[in-house]
Formats: structure tokens, C-alpha cells, sequence
């Protein structure tokens, strides 16, 4: 199982150097070296500052989250662990989807908590950070029209488009789950129980879960995922670190056109910065590739006559190179840590 995860991942990030092969010979390599020379260091500074902004907002999310559910870990402690789980996300296929197991593992080994619980928590904080998302793309999509004329520009509409339908289908989707969670709950029991204990058998050294076992920790699960729906003070909190993060990751990429010396409206990134993060479900590692090719199209799509494929792809270069290489390497020496039995300490500070 290790040697497949193993196998889809360098697959992943083979095909993840081919888009950017892709994406480099359509932006003219030599016309995007000779930007990318020439970029201010002062803004680059400024970008890994508002990147380091957002881990820290991010990780303020994921601390609430784990106090309502009873795990204490210090604030230190979960922008480590945050900047861990950034790591696995950034490293297997389908991005958060990949990652979070993983994450759940290193938050149970670092708080001491019940892993089912651990994974509820990071599972909560990535479905909240989905919301703040949303709705910022739908402000800076109606500020920017006040701007400019959206109706000149198809690609631009349907992106939005988009987002105007993911913000109606999936709160209805959440709330009827929500609505039925007794139900699914029931029917997750039933599908998981004997494909747990299949995999459980077939695995060495690794005994064989009964079934009561699997329906406990499952329970164990939704209870906790109950306990932060029904918790408005820490919803509110959460809610709030997590659009300051996204915010953060908006303003990093207006400072990386800064860079290039390009002046654009914040409210383009406030359109296309969450809009491209949906492309991080694709079978690329953390959606590298995915979302910088997003973010050129949708760029170059906006009706701003500066914006030419050179300078697009090398904001993005530089946007992107801080938003997943800082977490990335930050993530992987706290991974490497944890891995080797020390531990980074919970508690409160």
C-alpha cells in the first residue's frame, strides 16, 4: 500500500513538471526568466511575510477547531502541525482530500488525542475555510464589475458562474446532510466495517478490527463534527481566521504582480485566487500545475491590458512558489520531527 501511495505520488509530480513545462513554453521561457530577474526583493520579502500571514491565520482556525473539541494544543504547537498538514496536502494526489489522514496522524501524535477526533478537526477546518472562500470570490467579483465590463469577457463570466453555483450547491448539500447525519452516519458504518477489516486482514502486523470497534471510532467521529457545528462562538472564530487567511494568500499575490513592477486591482486576486484553489482536488500533488494554470487562464482572461502571458505566469511563479514551497519545507522538517518520536509539545503555552 506504502509502495502504491508511493508510485501515485512521483506520478503526480512527473505530471505536475510536464503542465509547467506546458506553462512555461506558452508564457516564452527566456521573456519569464528575464522578468522573474528583475523582480523587486523588497516585495518578494512582503510575499513570504502575507504567506507566513496566512499559515498563522490558518493555524489559528485549526487551534479553535481542537479547543472546542477538547484537545489542547498550544498555538505554536498548530502552526506547526498546520504547517505539517500543509505538507501532506502539498504532497499527494487531490490535494486536502489526500493529506488529511495524514494530518489527523500528526495531530493525534502531537495533542495525544483519538485519532477519529483528530480527523474530524482537520476535516472541520477545511470544510470552513470553503465558505470565507466563496464569498470573497463573490464580493471581488462584484466590485471588480463596477470596475470594468464583466460581459466582454465568457471565460471570466463562467468562472464566476462557477463559484455562484458552488455557493448555492454546497451549503444545501452540507445542510442536508447536516439534516440526515443520523442516516449517513448509519450507511458510512455499514460501507467502511467490511472494507476496515478486509484491508486489516490482508495488512502484517496489524490486527483485525471488530466491528463494534469500527462503529465506536466512526461514532466517534460524526460526534465530534456534531460538537463543532453546534459551537457559534467557535465557528465564528474559525470562520473569521480562515478568511483572514484567504485575504492573506490574495494580498501575497497582489504583491507578487507588485514584484514585477505591474499594478493591478486587489480585486482580481479577490476573484481568482479562490477560483484556481478549486483545482487542487485534481490527482496532482497539492494541485501544482493544476492551480497555476487556472490562475494564468483566469488572469489572462481579465480584461486588464497589462496583464500579458510572460507577466501572469510570473506572478504566479512567484505567488505560488511562496504560498506552496515555504509551507512545504517548513511542513516537512515538523513532519520529519514528529516522525522520529520527539514530538513538538501540546498544552497550552
Amino acid at each position: 500500500m506504502v509502495r502504491e501511495n508511493l508510485r501515485a505520488t512521483v506520478l503526480g509530480f512527473v505530471a505536475a513538471v510536464g503542465v509547467f513545462a506546458l506553462l512555461f513554453y506558452f508564457a516564452g521561457v527566456d521573456d519569464l526568466v528575464a522578468t522573474l530577474r528583475d523582480a523587486d526583493p523588497q516585495y518578494l520579502v512582503f510575499v513570504l511575510f502575507a504567506t507566513l500571514a496566512w499559515l498563522a491565520a490558518w493555524s489559528l482556525s485549526l487551534n479553535t477547531v481542537l479547543d472546542v473539541l477538547g484537545v489542547e494544543l498550544s498555538y505554536v504547537s498548530s502552526f506547526l502541525v498546520f504547517a505539517g498538514a500543509t505538507f501532506s496536502n502539498n504532497i499527494t494526489p487531490f490535494g486536502q482530500a489526500g493529506g488529511e489522514p495524514v494530518t489527523a496522524y500528526l495531530i493525534s501524535r502531537t495533542a495525544d488525542a483519538e485519532y477519529e477526533r483528530s480527523l474530524a478537526a482537520i476535516a472541520s477546518v477545511d470544510t470552513l475555510n470553503f465558505v470565507p472562500s466563496v464569498t470573497i470570490a463573490l464580493v471581488g467579483a462584484g466590485y471588480f464589475a463596477t470596475e470594468v465590463a464583466l460581459s466582454t469577457n465568457e471565460n471570466l463570466l463562467a468562472a464566476i458562474g462557477a463559484v455562484v453555483a458552488l455557493a448555492v450547491l454546497v451549503p444545501g448539500l452540507v445542510y442536508a446532510g447536516w439534516r440526515r447525519r443520523y442516516g449517513l452516519e448509519a450507511r458510512v458504518v455499514s460501507a467502511l466495517t467490511p472494507l476496515i477489516r478486509s484491508l486489516a486482514d490482508r495488512l502484517p502486523r496489524v490486527s483485525v478490527p471488530t466491528a463494534e470497534g469500527i462503529e465506536h471510532r466512526i461514532n466517534g467521529f460524526f460526534r465530534a463534527i456534531e460538537r463543532v457545528a453546534s459551537n457559534p462562538r467557535g465557528l465564528a472564530l474559525a470562520l473569521g481566521a480562515s478568511a483572514a487567511g484567504w485575504l492573506c494568500q490574495m494580498l501575497a499575490l497582489w504583491l507578487a504582480f507588485g514584484a514585477i513592477g505591474v499594478d493591478v486591482r486587489l480585486s482580481v486576486a479577490l476573484v481568482v485566487v479562490p477560483i484556481a484553489a478549486i483545482a487542487g482536488v485534481t490527482p496532482l500533488p497539492g494541485g501544482a500545475g493544476g492551480i497555476e494554470t487556472v490562475l494564468v487562464i483566469l488572469l489572462l482572461a481579465a480584461p486588464l491590458p497589462t496583464i500579458t502571458e510572460p507577466i501572469a505566469v510570473a506572478a504566479v511563479v512567484i505567488f505560488r512558489g511562496a504560498i506552496y514551497w515555504v509551507p512545504t519545507i517548513l511542513g516537512g522538517a515538523v513532519v520529519a520531527w514528529i516522525g522520529s518520536g520527539l514530538g513538538i509539545g501540546a498544552g497550552p503555552e
